[in-house]
Parts: C-alpha cells; structure tokens; sequence
C-alpha cells in the first residue's frame, strides 16, 4: 500500500480528504435525487387535486397566458381558412369512394397488412374479433385483432383511440376493446408495447370530476397508415357494419354452418335486439333461422394526398389532449410530436412539457414527410379540405363547426341539387326552433326558394332510415327516445310553420316540387328448408345451438388477451392468449358437441352437401340481373317457404352529401345538433371536389361533372335502383375492395348512362315509380312500419301483424305462396318512399322524465 501511495505522489491523508470528498458528493446526489423525487410525487399529487378546483372554472384550458396565445393562434390559421377549419385546401388528392362494408373492410385489410412504420386509429367502437374478409370460417388470418397483431409483432406501432362509452346507455364496452388489443403482445413476446389504447371521455369521478362528459361522444371514423394514406367516413370497424351491395338478410346455410357470412355478435337487429355483452363476442341471442339481420348501407373514402397530413395532425392532437386530460401521470402513453408542428408550433398539436414529463416525446412520422408518396407530386386531381366538429371537451379547443359551415355554404350555392343521405335529419331553419340550433335547414330553403323563384329545376334528394336502429316497440315507453328522435325530424322536414317545407312555402314557392325524402328497405328468404328441420329433430339440436359452436370455433381461437395476459399465457408456437372472464371450458365442449351431433344427422334428414338447391340468400334478386323470386327454388312443401320471407329497413349509416355532381362531404357526421355544434360529439369530415371533368348532362344539357362526385352519385342511385349486379364474397379481383392506389370502378355501360343525368326525367319516372310500388309491396305483404297508414297509435294497433306473427314476416300466414312470390318479384331495389304522415294525429313524444328541458339535447 505504501508503495502505491508512493508511486501516484499522493500522501495517505490526500486520498482520505479525496474519499470522503467522493462520499460527500454521493450523499449530496443522493439527497437530490430523494428531493426531485419528492418534488415530482407533490407536482403531481398538486396537478391532481387541482382538478377539483376546475369545478368552479370551466375554462381552465383556455385562461392562463400561453393558453390564450394558443388559441388566438389557431383561431387566425383556421379564420385564414375556408369553412374556418384547421386545415386549408389542398389540390393534388387522389380520393377514392367505398360503397358498403365489404368494399371498405377488404380495402382497410390490405392496406393495414402493408403498414411499415404507425397506424392511426379512431372509431367510435372497435370490435377486436371483426372479420375485414368473409366467409370468416376461410378468412380467419383477416379477423382485425390477428391482423394489428401480425403488424405490432413486425415492429409497427399502432395507436387506437376509442369512446369510453357510458355503459348503462351504450353497450360498445370500450374496456374490452382495451383489453383485448393490448393483451395481443404480451410482455416478453414480439410487439410487446407496440399497440397502445386510449379511451376518452373520463367518468373516473375522483380523477376527473371537473371534466366528466355523460352526454357527448367521440364519433369519428378514421385510419391513418404510415402517413402516407387515410380512409376516413361512416365506418367503424366493429360489429353489424360488413354488408354488400345486395345487402343479405339470411344467414342460414343447411349445406354447412360455415359458409356463414355474420358469426357470432356480429349477426345482428337492433329492432328486435341490441347488441349486449360484447365482451362475449361469440355470442348471439338472436336466432338466424327466425330472424333476418338488420342490413347496413354505408360510403367512406380512401385517399393519399396532402390532406392525408391533415387528418393525422387531427388525431395527434387528440392523442395529445387524452394524454393530458386522462393518462397525463401514466409512463405507458407517450406524447406524439408532428413534423411541421415542432417549436412554436407544436402547441397546435398539444404538446405539452412540464417540469416533470411522464412519458416519452416521440417524434413522427418515424420516417421524414418528403419520404411519403405525396410529398413531392400531386397523386389525383381531387381539391380537398378536411373539415370537423370539436371543443374543449374533445380537444382541448376553442369550439370549431366547420362541418356545419361546410354543409351550409355548399349546400346554399347548390344550382341543380343536393343529395343526402345520412342516419338522421334533424335541423333548423332559423333560431325559433329550440332545441335544435344547426341551421343547415335554412340554407335549404334558401337554395329552394331562389331556385323556386328563379324557375330552375332543383330536387333536394333526402335518404334516411327509417327508424333509427334502436330496440324496442314504437309504441312502448321506453322507445320515447326514439320517437323524439323521428318527432324532430318530422318537425325539421315538413310539421310546422318553421319546418323547411313550411318555410319555403311561406316564400310563395312550392316545397313537394324540391324536397323529397325516402327510406330503403329489403327483402330475403331464411334457407330454413324442410330437410333442416329434420336435422334440427333428429338430431335434437337446434340451428341457433350450431350458429352459436360455430362462432365458438372460429372466434375463440382468437389470438388477444386476458385483463391479465402474464395468467393466461398457453405455450405452442402462437402463443394464444384468452379472455380471463370466459364462460369456462364445458360451455364451449356442450356447444362443439350440439354442432357435432347437428352434422352427424345431415345425411340421414336428407340434407347431404349437393342435395340442396336452394339459395342461401335470395337478396341478389332485387339486383342487376338477379333473378326473380318466382323462379327460385324451393325444397319441401311451397306453402312452409312462406315463413321464411322477411323483410327489414336497410338502415341508411352514411354521411354523404353530393351537390351538382360536383362536390362531396363525406366523414363521421350526422345531420343533428350533436355532429354539426362542435360543443357536443366530436366529428371529422372531407369536403372534395374533383377537377377532373368527365362530359355528361345535367337536365338534359351538356354539362361538365366531376368524375369523383359523379361517378359516386350514380353508383349509389344504381345500388337504391337495383341496377347494379349483387357482389360476390371473393372481392380480391374487385378493383372497388382495394386501397387508394386503385382507381374506382364506375361499372360502365347502359345503366351508368341511364343514371348520368340526374335531372333527367326518365331516370326521376323510375326514381319515384319504384318508391312507390316497393311501398305498397311491402305494406301489402309485409305491413312494414312506419307507414303513412299509421297517422295514430290506435291505427298503429290495427296496422301491425296479428296473431304472434314474428317481426319481419309475412303478416298473412293464409296468403297463398305463389302470390307472395309474385308480389316480390315487382319489389326493384330497396327505395321507398319516407311516410311523411306517420303519427301525423300523435303525441309522438311527450316531455316527461326521459324527454324533458335537460335532457331533449340527447336526442337532437
């Protein structure tokens, strides 16, 4: 030792005061360390009871200094903008239309397996266990959770934000969306911390009393891939919502359970039954071989361009606003920044930087913005604008309806005409008709009302549902809401001197020669044939038993996790995770058994695979060159099909709004106080106009439509007039079922020029002609309501079905088969007619403790 001390010149007494120098410094770090430490649990224990003091400061988000410079800042970019949005026009979008979820799903699918670096999502409700490609039974790689799994494992981060959803009204259980897509890559496994959920709005009253939302949703639909494409519109990717063209209500297969298109949940009518526990997703209560479906008609959009960067800065924003309002002390949530958001700037986003930052500041794009396809040329010739509805509760932001802006000024500047659909209609024409307070009614009439006095031909062309998809009888109490719902649209229509029928006629024009409001409906045949009965009896096991071992097959075997994956961990090359609170084992065998013995009796009841010829569906026949009902076969006793005709309203989802074959909106958006205020559920939209002209007419003068708008136009006037062909289940050669890149398919030829002019008077003959005999088929065969026949509750008495006659079918059991078939052969399409006069001599909705001064925003 003396020698080392020696040999570095240092005496003992140096190297003590050294040591104890070092010590010294330690204790004086570590005793730091303990400080920040300390400092950082009362920062954070501070900022969380401050939240109480927001009780008695609603605009605490908006009142300190940097707070207000902020919002001055956005309110001058987005007053710098058309419609006031937060984004401006863009040329050089190419935009791409999808008609009905089949089309949509199996585009989101390829695109979502070519994702390289994020995925961006936002949904009202997501089902995990949802099939982009049917029949699931031979897609089962398509289903959405294998899907982000397959993505998260190849070192994507995906990100997903839901609408905590209030569980005693809505039964989407966001909890289980969490759940299972973050339990898809357990920790030790590839793409563990790779799928991050939020959900919003916060009902924790302890965390966020001063900023609880019962009443509002989060309601936009749209993804965001590798900042390089986008699809936003109607669509959620959840249950009920994959549908085609000829938009099936059967889903009975006697020649084999799995050819069903709708397993499980995923089957559903919300008139008889809404969707419950779906959580249990392979449940269904809902028994296919009595019931039909309740069919959905959507339009969403695909596009890259440069409003591609205006949708994901959306969604930053909002991840960055839940990461403060909800997971602001969590570490598992990062906060997002955005190339051309940094520096002074990355406030418009929500960026924050306390002192004392849980989480990480990732940067994205992961890959520069110039490495994106649209960066550098224009990829279409669509001029776009990515408008929305949001607030302080939403966003974080000063109020913004830019969607209501749009539809107004669009719609007022309108020469030939608007054409709507959307899943409701609930509007006012001014600022006497409380409680509604959008005024995209007003700008109706005023476009009707110049054209009226102009002398111009101009048709507003309103499709609606009609019924808004919700449980129950019309006449019982507890479908009040429901009422109020169609009692305001009603009112918004046509009822009363400030409806905008009624405000248009107060101006000396005529409003049944510009408004004109329809529904859709269908028909099918439940393939319940007599040889399935015998099996059912044979075998003792009813069908419903085997659609329900059926869903347990294909969508057990699922690949997401438990609420406590690490539990539930099952060794084996794909390490399957399953759901902690699963009915058990013997449930599962009991149903696996019944499908068993229900295949074990197929040859002897005589129902062997090829000895069926009949159709499983005979939805195709309301199509182009579908057949007819009369020549369809039929196995067994003809006078036993008649109880398996239904009938249901093809429930309208869509937001879509064309005016002139020009220009469309197109989001999340409903027509109602709740989508168009931006102070209630929050909404995204686009709003496109295509410069690349294609000749056409327009009431049969030459005229110069946008291919975009027209082309959309016509094939959806096609599908509602039955003149395109019923789509097959394979759409991998369909260019309509793949992303952006593939140009539209408009389906050319005699029916496309037939539709061309949508003035033309021919094409508004077989418009009208086919509403109204689809009208009278449905109330002769079916009594389908509402009807114009139903003008009290007592005429709605004698109006239904009689006699236990299940919902749906025919209402005359005594109706001999072959003019059922008859009458459904002169059924083209799904148009009918809107009946205006439906409890017209009715309270529809009396105020009372459901529908009262509080609560009457709920349902506008």
């Amino acid at each position: 030792m003396a020698s080392a001390a020696k040999g570095d010149g240092r005496s003992f007494a140096d190297k003590f005061k050294l040591s104890f120098s070092g010590l010294s410094n330690k204790l004086e770090s570590f005793a730091d360390t303990h400080l920040r430490d300390a400092e950082e649990k009362a920062v954070h224990f501070k900022h969380k009871m401050g939240k109480l003091q927001n009780l008695i400061n609603p605009n605490h988000r908006h009142d300190e200094a940097h707070e207000k410079a902020t919002d001055e800042k956005r309110t001058r970019i987005a007053e710098s903008h058309r419609y006031e949005s937060f984004a401006p026009e863009r040329d050089g979008n190419r935009v791409k239309w999808y008609i009905d979820g089949q089309d949509y799903f199996y585009a989101v699918s390829v695109a979502l397996e070519r994702a390289k670096e994020t995925i961006y999502i936002e949904d009202w409700w997501l089902s995990p266990e949802l099939f982009l490609r049917r029949p699931p039974y031979f897609a089962q790689e398509w289903r959405l959770d294998q899907v982000l799994k397959r993505r998260a494992e190849a070192g994507v981060k995906i990100y997903v934000v839901v609408y905590k959803e209030v569980e005693a009204a809505i039964t989407c259980n966001s909890l289980h969306t969490k759940h299972a897509l973050e339990g898809l890559c357990p920790k030790g496994s590839p793409g563990y911390g790779n799928i991050n959920v939020m959900r919003h709005p916060d009902h924790n009253v302890f965390e966020n009393v001063s900023d609880m939302t019962f009443y509002w949703a989060h309601h936009e639909k749209f993804i965001v891939i590798d900042h390089a494409l986008a699809f936003i519109g109607g669509l959620d990717l959840c249950f009920g919502r994959w549908d085609n063209h000829q938009h099936p209500l059967a889903d009975v297969h006697p020649a084999g359970v799995q050819n069903e298109i709708w397993p499980g949940q995923d089957f559903n009518n919300n008139r008889i039954m809404d969707f419950k526990t779906v959580d249990d997703w392979k449940s269904n209560e809902l028994s296919k071989a009595d019931f039909g479906r309740m069919p959905w008609h959507d339009v969403a959009m695909g596009l890259v361009g440069d409003c591609v960067y205006d949708i994901a800065e959306h969604f930053v924003l909002r991840w960055n606003f839940v990461k403060r309002d909800k997971y602001k002390r969590d570490e598992k949530f990062d906060w997002l920044t955005l190339e051309g958001r940094e520096g002074e700037n990355e406030d418009l986003i929500g960026v924050q930087r306390p002192k004392f930052p849980v989480g990480k500041y990732v940067h994205h794009p992961l890959s520069p913005l110039s490495s994106k396809p649209w960066a550098h040329k224009d990829q279409g010739t669509v001029h776009a604008q990515v408008v929305r509805s949001s607030c302080d509760w939403s966003s974080g932001i000063l109020t913004e309806h830019s969607i209501q802006n749009a539809y107004c000024e669009v719609i007022r500047n309108a020469k030939h005409y608007v054409y709507i659909e959307n899943q409701f209609f609930i509007t006012a024409t001014g600022d006497t008709q409380a409680p509604i307070h959008n005024v995209i009614g007003r700008a109706i009439v005023d476009a009707c009302v110049l054209a009226g006095k102009e002398g111009r031909k101009f048709r507003v062309i309103i499709v609606i549902p009609a019924i808004p998809g919700f449980a129950g009888d019309l006449r019982d109490d507890a479908a009040m809401g429901t009422r109020a719902i169609m009692d305001y649209q009603y009112k918004s229509i046509l009822r009363g001197e400030q409806s905008i029928s009624g405000q248009i006629k107060a101006q000396g024009v005529d409003p049944t020669q510009h408004i004109f409001v329809f529904n859709l409906r269908t028909y099918d045949r439940l393939n319940k044939t007599e040889a399935m009965v015998r099996q059912e009896e044979r075998s003792g096991v009813k069908y419903q038993d085997v659609q329900r071992a059926e869903a347990e097959e294909i969508m057990s075997g699922g690949v997401h996790g438990s609420k406590n994956p690490e539990d539930s961990k099952v060794p084996g090359k794909h390490q399957h995770y399953f759901r902690s609170d699963d009915a058990g084992d013997e449930k599962m065998e009991a149903n696996v058994d019944s499908k068993r013995k229900f295949e074990a009796s197929r040859e002897e009841a005589g129902a062997g695979e090829g000895k069926s010829n009949t159709e499983d569906t005979i939805a195709p026949t309301t199509m182009l060159n579908g057949g007819k009902v009369s020549e369809q076969s039929w196995e067994g006793d003809p006078e036993q099909e008649k109880e398996n005709f239904v009938q249901e309203e093809l429930y309208i989802h869509a937001k879509v709004c064309i005016v002139d074959d020009q220009i469309v909106i197109c989001g999340s958006a409903n027509i109602n106080d709740r989508s168009q205020l931006g102070i209630h559920d929050s909404e995204l939209a686009i709003v496109m106009e295509d410069y690349d002209h294609i000749d056409s007419t327009m009431n049969g003068k030459p005229f110069k439509a946008g291919r975009h708008a027209a082309t959309l136009r016509r094939t959806l006037w096609r599908e509602h007039l039955g003149l395109l062909p019923a789509q097959a289940l394979d759409a991998s050669k369909d260019p309509n079922a793949q992303p952006p890149e593939v140009p539209n398919n408009a389906f050319e030829g005699p029916e496309y020029e037939f539709v061309a002019d949508p003035l033309g008077d021919k094409l508004w003959d077989m418009w009208t002609g086919n509403a109204t005999e689809n009208t009278k088929m449905y109330r002769h065969l079916f009594r389908a309501d509402p009807d114009d026949d139903i003008k009290t509750f007592d005429d709605y008495q004698n109006f239904l079905p009689k006699n236990n006659i299940k919902q749906g079918h025919l209402h005359d059991p005594y109706m001999p088969v072959a003019d059922v078939r008859q009458k459904l052969d002169q059924i083209k399409g799904h148009l009918v007619w809107m009946p205006l006069d439906f409890l017209v001599n009715a309270e529809m909705a009396e105020k009372g403790l459901q529908l009262n001064a509080y609560t009457e925003s709920i349902y506008t």
